[in-house]
């Protein structure tokens, strides 16, 4: 077992491969999406603390563990953990990194089908939407968000077509290997994909203001409602029936949180006062420093999510990619580059293209009547900019493109661990894995599709994965590193080969911090979402995840758990041999290359 299989022809493959797994939906829509929602520069701020306490750690953790893992022949982390810990019962723990990103792909390369959907129909010109309920009309008929089974149609408007196309895509280029296949791709497609993003981004930036009749709809006024640390709102009071404004049993205010506005332009600011001057019993101004926006503990948990996404960390794929690499290639700053790179993407490119076009064409209030969730943004805003935008067809289907090359470059790393694990603990060829795990993803994927109505099983794997799971194996990778193998000896190991050091700061920060916010993170998770505690109003307010599976039983929503727990018991049931581990320890210490 000992000894590389395959490995990356070049430090710049990893690094645009590693890239590439970084940067998917999540930089040019669920990022975008965060910031508009979580009070623009306040929320900036918890994510770049979040960035250099949880996430650069976690990422030189797995690029360092992945490394060592490779060169006692296992490129899994159930084998990987049990080889470099010497401790056999670590291999039940790296079944969470093979369960993951199988489990993601499931749905991950549905989303991915809608994407080349959109491309394709706007090439079509069939995009050309006058209404916000045209562009979401679309995007239910395709998605077949209206009941299930209704998006298993075979035409050009409907997902099974690309469906089709897109898995038989990933599958043909991860059967090509490391090398060939997914290094391969990524050279191309990592640049291709960002001259796009570019050539967009400019596009939005001269936008300027688009309707003279709507002078405060323009990109200044977009790139405030991104980035203002601080906060002005206009708040509006409910009423009764009769049109009476409301009060609550002390007679405070009542304010209608649907009706909130975010204040930005000054413009608008003026003419808020005004109203709040002509009928202060219906409106009042509010304003948020960036300190009470700091305080909202939401705005945390959710900047942390946000980089186990955009990083890749936490998936299990870092930890496979990283055993392909030999004994003294460079892990500390190829991780910082491929960060780098993601954040390039993410902050720069997708930052500035998403939210500041919307506002510019429907200002800050239309843009949040169409919703600023991820599809929301992505699926029903946008395309009502391309549609009001010259040249707008060219540009929807150069934006959904990009999407489309971004979501292959990550669903690909998706695969991965799935193959690599298949390999170490059935001792089966490429071909054999690959046949395995595309029946198994197949079948995901087809589920995915016809439970379709409200999207209630792709919904549900995506709560429980990436609130619960990611989570939980970005603690055992960060306690594995820095109590079992040991900080110093884990540290030595980073810096085989390496051109920089790893700030002597981050000894504590991997070993005392990093665990500890996962640990509040998680428990701030179960306590809100799982218990639905903390809200204020003296009653659980449970999120729609546990009430699909506990509450209101929900068949999709269970089919989904069930989906998991089968992996989990796969995973389980094979993870490899103590005998095997123990032998390739003992081989590779032998020739001197143990960690």
């Amino acid at each position: 077992m000992s000894g590389q299989k395959e490995s990356w022809n070049s430090r710049l493959g990893i690094i645009l491969a590693v890239s590439g797994s970084a940067v998917g939906l999540g930089n040019f829509l669920r990022f975008p999406g965060q910031v508009a929602e979580f009070g623009g520069g306040a929320f900036m701020i918890a994510y770049f603390l979040a960035f250099l306490l949880i996430g650069l750690p976690v990422c030189w953790v797995e690029w360092t563990m992945g490394r060592a893992g490779g060169r006692f022949g296992y490129n899994s982390a159930p084998g990987i953990f049990g080889a470099i810990t010497k401790m056999m019962g670590a291999r039940y723990l790296g079944v969470v990194a093979f369960v993951i990103p199988v489990s993601i792909y499931m749905y991950y390369v549905v989303i991915e089908a809608w994407c080349l959907a959109y491309a394709v129909n706007y090439l079509r010109g069939e995009m050309n939407f006058q209404a916000p309920e045209e562009a979401s009309g679309f995007f239910a008929s395709l998605v077949g968000s209206g009941g299930n089974g209704a998006a298993f149609k075979i035409s050009l408007e409907h997902v099974g077509l690309y469906f089709l196309l897109v898995f038989l895509l990933n599958y043909v280029l991860i059967y090509r290997g490391i090398a060939k296949g997914i290094e391969l791709f990524c050279r191309y497609a990592m640049p291709t994909l960002v001259l796009i993003a570019l050539i967009i981004l400019v596009r939005v930036l001269t936008l300027g203001t688009p309707n003279p009749e709507y002078p405060d709809r323009n990109i200044d006024t977009g790139l405030g409602f991104m980035w203002n640390p601080s906060k002005t709102f206009l708040l509006e009071r409910e009423v009764d029936a009769e049109g009476a404004p409301l009060s609550n049993e002390q007679g405070e205010p009542v304010w209608n949180e649907d009706k909130t506005l975010d204040v930005v332009a000054e413009k608008t600011l003026v003419e808020a006062q005004q109203l709040v001057a002509q009928n202060p019993e219906m409106f009042a101004l509010e304003e948020r420093s960036v300190w009470e926006e700091l305080a909202n503990p939401d705005l945390w948990l959710a900047a942390a999510g946000q980089i186990f996404f955009t990083l890749s960390v936490g998936f299990g794929v870092i930890i496979t990619y990283a055993s392909y690499l030999r004994r003294r290639d460079d892990v500390v700053l190829s991780s910082l580059s491929a960060s780098s790179a993601n954040e390039f993407c993410e902050v720069a490119l997708g930052g500035l293209i998403s939210i500041p076009a919307g506002v510019a064409f429907f200002g800050v209030a239309g843009l949040a009547s169409m919703g600023l969730s991820t599809f929301g943004v992505g699926f029903t805003a946008l395309p009502m900019v391309f549609a009001e935008m010259p040249a707008g067809q060219f540009f929807g289907f150069a934006f959904f493109f990009l999407l489309f090359l971004a979501a292959v470059t990550s669903s690909l790393s998706m695969l991965q661990p799935g193959i690599a694990y298949l390999e170490d603990s059935l001792q089966i060829n490429r071909r054999q894995s690959v046949s395995v795990l595309g029946f198994v993803t197949g079948i995901g994927g087809v589920l995915v599709i016809y439970f379709s109505a409200g999207l209630k099983l792709l919904d549900t794997l995506d709560f429980w994965i990436t609130n619960l799971l990611m989570v939980l194996l970005a603690f055992i990778q960060v306690v594995l590193f820095g109590w079992v193998i040991g900080i110093k000896k884990g540290l030595r190991e980073a810096h085989l080969g390496a051109t920089i050091r790893i700030p002597g700061v981050f000894k504590s920060v991997i070993q005392f911090v990093t665990p500890a916010l996962l640990f509040v993170i998680f428990g701030s998770w179960i306590y809100k979402s799982v218990l639905g505690l903390g809200s204020g109003s003296g009653k659980p307010e449970y999120s729609d995840n546990v009430v699909d599976l506990f509450i209101h039983p929900n068949p999709a929503a269970w089919i989904g758990v069930i989906m998991v727990v089968l992996l989990f018991l796969f995973g389980i049931l094979n993870v490899p041999r103590k005998k095997e581990i123990r032998a390739c320890i003992e081989e590779t210490e032998k020739r001197g290359d143990g960690l």
